[in-house]
C-alpha cells in the first residue's frame, strides 16, 4: 500500500497532522487545536511519560484508536522549559486560517522549532548559565578532503548570538574541549565515522553533506555578506569552517528567520587557554560538586555577580583560565585599582538588577522582543550616567577600567525615546495592546479616544438631533445585531428630515441612520482593530531603530558584563581577604599560607593555611604521605585552584603566590566505577593516569592521589612507583603526589628534584588530631585504625585489627618472605617416624659471613639507602667466596 492509500484511510484532521509530522520525525509536534497544543499516537506516549500528563484516547482513525495528550496553550512555556531541560526539541504548529475558511480542517502550519541551543526566550533560559551549541567534525568525514587527523568545532551561544570556532589534534583534546564548551545540543555528521567519546553529549545527527567544506563556506559567506572568511581570522581552518557551516545551516533550519544578531566568527586558539581535561574539571568542582550540585562549588563561591551577563562571563573566565599574561595583569589591574578606590560596592550597587541587555539585544536583532525587553532595556540606559560618573576615578590608573567608562558612554537620546513610547508596565505581548505611552503619537491617541469615549459622542450626537428635529423623545442607542442607530416612536417618524435612512422598523418605533453615525460606527468598530495595528507599527519602529544600533548596544552588553566580572573579583577578594598573585616568568608554583577557597568559607573555625614550594630544579615532584582525612587532598586542589585563579586573572586566597608559565593543569584524585562503559574504579584511575603521562610537561601541574590503590598491594606500589618516576625524569612536570606507599619515600634519595612531605597529626591513646599542617619530610605512620575508629568502626573489630596488625608487623620482621599472607601458619602436623637423618652438610665460610653480618643487621634501623648497601655487601661476599 502506498503512503497515499495509507493516509486515505485516515480522518482528514489526522491527515493534515500526519502529514506535518512526516516532515519533522525527530520532534515532538505541538498541534494547535482550541485552547491546547494536543499530541497524537507516538509523540502523545511520549510527551506523557516526560512531562507527566494524562495519557487519553480521541476517537478512531483508519480503524484504529489515537493516543492523545495535551497541554494547554497558556502553559506552553513551563512545558517547553522541561522538554528543553530534557534535551527534547518540540516543533508548534499554530493554526494559520480560520474556522470555516476552507472545506476541511483550519489551515496549520509549523511556525517555531524549539531545540535545546536556539531559545532565546528568559522563561526557557537559565539566566546565569551559558547556553551552547556545537557542531563537531572529524577529518574522517567524507564530505572533507584533504585531512587524515583532527576535528573541527564550532560553537554558538544562540541567545547572543556569540559564534566561535577552532580545531583540535586528536580526541584527547576534543574531549577536553567538549568538557569546556558544556553544550546543550551538538551535531554530527550523518553517516560519520567513530568519534570517541562524543555519546556522552547526546549528538544530534545531521545529514553529511552540511559538513561538505565548499557548502559550508557558502552557507557562512552568504550569511555575512563576504566574499571569503579572511577577515574573521579563520579562512584556513577547514575542518573548523565544515563544523560551522554544518551548524549555521541547522540553526537556520530550525529557526526559520532572520538570524541577524549572529554578526562574526570568531577564531579560538588552544595556545591562548590553560587547558583542563575533563576530569580536572570535574575533580576541581569547578562549576558542580562530584555529587554534581551546583552549591559548593568554586562558582558558587565567587558568583557574586550582580548581573546575568557579569554571571555567564564569570563561568566563562572560570572555565577558560588564560596562558595570556598581559592580558591576566590587565584583570589584575582592573580589580586592584577598584579596591584602592573603594569602588566596586558602589558599582555593585549601580548594577544590581540590570537587564540582561545581551540576550534583549539579541531578541531585538530576530525581531522577537516584547514590549518588557524594551522597558528593561530603557531601564538599564538609564544607569549608564551612574556607571560612567563611578568609573572616571578610577580609569586613570588602569587601561582596561578607561576602556569601559568609554564603552558605559551615556545613550540619552535613545534612553529618552523609549522613556517617551513605552509605559512603566507594558502588557507581555503586543497583542495585547496599551504599551505605548499616551502622547507619544497622535494619531494612536485619536484612536484611543474613539474607543475610550464613545458614550461622550453619542450623548452630543443625541442631543443635537433632538434639537435639530425637535423630538425631545429621540435617543442614540445601539445592540449588537443592528449597531448604532436613531430611534424615535412611529408617530413622530414622518417628522423627520431626508437624511435619516430607515434600519429597522418595530411595533411601537422606527429606527433610523445617517451619514454622521455611519461614519461613526465604522469608525467606533475599528477603533480598538486599529488601535493595536498603530501600537504594532510604533513598536515595530522603535524595534527597527534599535536594531540599527544593535552593536553599539552589544558593546554595552560586554562592558557592563565585564565590569559585573572585574567588581565581583574585587569584592571577593576583599571579602574573602585574598591577595594579588605575582606572574613570574620563571616555571614553577610558590605559595606562602596558601588556602582552599571553598573549604575556608564553609568553616566556622580558622583555616589552616600552608606553603607549596614547586620549581624545576629541586623540588620538581612532591611525594605528600601522612593519615586519611589529615589534609593531602585538600592541600593538592588548593593548590591547583590558585593557580587556576591566578590564570584567570583573578586574586588568590594566600599571603604571597607566585606563578610560572602553566599552560595544563592534570588532576588524578578519587575514583568510581563507570557502569556505563564497563570500566572498574581502578580502570577509570589508570585511563586516567595514562592520559597525564602521555601529555603532561615541563609547565604542566599534576595532581596524583592514591595512584594504584584499586589493585593489589605490590603491583599497586610497582604503579605508583614508576608513575611517579616517569613524572619526574621524563614529564618533568610540576607534580604533587599523595600516596599511602610509604615505599615512595624513599625515591627522594635517589631522584634530585624528589622531596617529601607530609601532613601532621598527633596520636592520644587510640584517638588522633589531625592538625592539617604540612611538615617537611615523609609521615612515620599512617593512622589506619585510629582513622578507622573516627568512622564508627564497632571497638571489637578496632581490638581485633590491632591484634592483626601487631602480628603482621612481628612477622614482617620475622620472616624473609617477599609478601606475608594475611592468616599465620597453620601448626604442623605431627611428623611420622623417619629414619635418622643423614649428618648435615658442611656450611660454607662465606654463607657464616653472610649469617653472621645479616644477624647484625637491624632492618627496622636501616634507611633504605642503607639497606641496599648491605645487600651489595653481602651479595659481594658471597660471590668472593664462589670465586675462591
Amino acid at each position: 500500500m502506498s503512503d497515499a492509500d495509507a493516509l486515505s484511510k485516515h480522518t482528514p484532521m489526522m491527515q493534515q497532522y500526519l502529514r506535518i509530522k512526516a516532515e519533522y520525525p525527530q520532534t515532538l509536534l505541538l498541534y494547535r487545536m482550541g485552547d491546547f497544543y494536543e499530541l497524537f499516537y507516538d509523540d502523545a506516549e511520549r510527551a506523557a511519560g516526560l512531562l507527566d500528563i494524562t495519557l487519553t484516547r480521541r476517537g478512531e482513525s483508519a480503524g484504529e484508536p489515537i493516543p492523545m495528550a495535551g497541554i494547554p496553550v497558556h502553559t506552553l512555556e513551563s512545558y517547553l522549559a522541561r522538554l528543553l531541560k530534557l534535551g527534547e526539541s518540540a516543533a508548534i504548529c499554530e493554526q494559520t486560517g480560520q474556522v470555516g475558511e476552507n472545506k476541511g480542517p483550519v489551515q496549520r502550519e509549523v511556525v517555531r522549532i524549539v531545540t535545546p541551543g536556539t531559545v532565546t526566550e528568559d522563561a526557557l533560559l537559565e539566566a546565569r548559565q551559558v547556553n551552547r551549541m556545537v557542531a563537531v567534525c572529524p577529518a574522517a568525514c567524507a564530505a572533507v578532503r584533504g585531512r587524515n587527523e583532527g576535528y573541527g568545532i564550532a560553537s554558538l551561544e544562540f541567545a547572543s548570538g556569540r559564534f566561535r570556532v577552532l580545531e583540535v589534534a586528536d580526541a584527547t583534546e576534543l574531549e577536553a574541549e567538549l568538557a569546556r564548551l558544556d553544550p546543550v545540543e551538538c551535531l554530527v555528521p550523518d553517516p560519520a565515522p567513530a568519534i570517541p567519546g562524543i555519546e556522552a553529549w547526546a549528538p544530534r545527527h545531521h545529514a553529511d553533506w552540511h559538513f561538505d567544506a565548499i557548502s559550508a563556506k557558502r552557507t557562512l559567506t552568504r550569511h555575512f555578506g563576504t566574499t571569503d572568511l579572511a577577515g574573521f581570522g579563520c579562512d584556513d581552518l577547514v575542518l573548523g569552517l565544515a563544523a560551522a557551516g554544518a551548524l549555521l545551516a541547522y540553526v537556520q533550519a530550525q529557526h526559520r528567520g532572520n538570524l541577524a544578531h549572529i554578526t562574526g566568527l570568531g577564531r579560538e586558539h588552544r595556545g591562548q587557554m590553560l587547558m583542563l581535561d575533563p576530569a580536572t574539571r570535574r575533580n576541581l568542582e569547578l562549576t558542580r560538586t562530584l555529587s554534581g550540585e551546583r552549591r559548593g562549588s568554586l562558582f558558587d563561591l565567587l558568583d557574586t555577580s550582580r548581573t546575568p551577563m557579569g554571571a555567564r562571563l564569570l563561568s566563562q573566565w572560570l572555565h577558560q583560565p588564560l596562558a595570556d599574561r598581559a592580558l591576566l595583569r590587565e584583570r589584575q589591574q582592573g580589580i586592584a585599582t577598584l579596591l584602592d578606590h573603594a569602588a566596586e560596592q558602589g558599582l555593585r550597587e549601580a548594577l544590581t538588577g540590570m537587564a540582561d541587555v545581551e540576550r534583549i539585544v539579541s531578541r531585538i536583532s530576530l525581531g522577537s522582543a516584547r514590549p518588557r525587553d524594551l522597558v528593561a532595556l530603557q531601564a538599564a540606559l538609564e544607569r549608564l550616567p551612574g556607571l560612567h560618573a563611578a568609573l572616571e576615578p578610577a580609569a586613570g590608573e588602569a587601561d582596561t577600567l578607561a576602556a569601559l567608562r568609554d564603552e558605559l558612554a551615556p545613550e540619552t537620546e535613545l534612553s529618552e525615546t523609549l522613556a517617551r513610547a513605552l509605559v512603566d508596565e507594558p502588557p507581555i505581548r503586543v497583542t495585547d495592546g496599551g504599551l505605548i505611552r499616551p502622547g507619544f503619537d497622535p494619531e494612536l491617541d485619536r484612536l484611543r479616544d474613539l474607543e475610550h469615549n464613545a458614550d461622550g459622542f453619542l450623548r452630543d450626537l443625541e442631543a443635537r438631533e433632538r434639537e435639530a428635529t425637535g423630538i425631545a423623545t429621540l435617543k442614540v442607542a445601539y445592540n449588537r445585531v443592528h449597531g448604532y442607530y436613531v430611534e424615535v416612536g412611529r408617530s413622530r417618524s414622518e417628522e423627520l428630515p431626508g437624511r435619516f435612512m430607515r434600519r429597522q422598523t418595530l411595533k411601537n418605533a422606527e429606527r433610523y441612520t445617517t451619514e454622521e453615525l455611519k461614519r461613526f460606527e465604522d469608525e467606533i468598530l475599528s477603533a480598538r482593530e486599529q488601535a493595536l495595528a498603530r501600537e504594532r507599527q510604533l513598536f515595530d519602529d522603535l524595534l527597527a531603530g534599535l536594531q540599527g544600533r544593535a552593536d553599539r548596544l552589544r558593546a554595552i552588553a560586554d562592558a557592563v558584563a565585564r565590569l559585573d566580572v572585574l567588581a565581583t573579583l574585587a569584592e571577593r577578594a576583599r571579602r574573602l581577604d585574598w591577595s594579588r598573585p605575582e606572574l613570574v616568568p620563571e616555571t614553577g608554583v610558590h605559595i606562602e599560607q596558601g588556602r582552599h577557597p571553598v573549604v575556608e568559607a564553609s568553616l566556622d573555625t580558622p583555616f589552616v593555611a600552608n606553603d607549596t614550594r614547586l620549581d624545576p630544579e629541586s623540588r620538581r615532584l612532591l611525594v605528600i604521605t601522612g593519615p586519611n582525612m589529615g589534609g593531602k587532598s585538600t592541600y593538592m586542589r588548593q593548590t591547583a585552584l590558585i593557580v587556576l585563579l591566578a590564570c584567570m586573572g583573578s586574586f588568590v586566597p594566600a599571603d604571597v603566590a607566585r606563578i610560572g608559565p602553566v599552560d595544563r593543569i592534570f588532576t588524578r584524585i578519587g575514583a568510581s566505577d563507570d557502569l556505563t562503559s564497563g570500566r572498574s574504579t581502578f580502570m577509570v584511575e589508570m585511563t586516567e593516569a595514562a592520559s597525564i603521562l602521555h601529555n603532561a610537561g615541563e609547565r604542566s601541574l599534576v595532581l596524583m592521589d592514591e595512584i594504584g590503590r584499586g589493585t593489589s598491594t605490590f603491583d599497586g606500589l610497582a604503579l605508583a612507583l614508576a608513575c611517579a618516576e616517569r613524572l619526574a625524569r621524563e614529564n618533568r612536570a610540576l607534580t604533587l603526589f599523595a600516596t599511602h606507599y610509604f615505599e615512595l619515600t624513599a625515591l627522594a634519595e635517589r631522584e634530585p628534584a624528589v622531596a617529601n612531605i607530609h601532613t601532621d597529626a598527633v596520636e592520644h591513646g587510640h584517638d588522633i588530631v589531625f592538625l592539617h599542617q604540612v611538615r617537611e619530610g615523609p609521615a612515620n605512620q599512617s593512622y589506619g585504625l585510629q582513622v578507622a575508629s573516627l568512622a564508627g568502626v564497632p571497638a571489637d573489630v578496632l581490638q581485633r585489627a590491632r591484634t592483626h596488625l601487631a602480628d603482621l608487623e612481628s612477622r614482617a620482621r620475622d620472616s624473609d618472605s617477599p609478601q606475608l599472607g594475611l592468616f599465620p601458619p597453620e601448626p604442623p602436623a605431627p611428623a611420622a617416624p623417619e629414619e635418622p637423618a643423614p649428618p648435615a652438610p658442611e656450611v660454607p665460610e662465606p654463607a657464616r659471613d653472610v649469617a653472621r653480618a645479616l644477624a647484625e643487621l637491624d632492618p627496622d634501623g636501616l634507611t633504605p639507602r642503607e639497606a641496599l648497601d648491605a645487600l651489595y655487601r653481602l651479595k659481594d661476599t658471597l660471590e668472593r667466596g664462589v670465586a675462591e
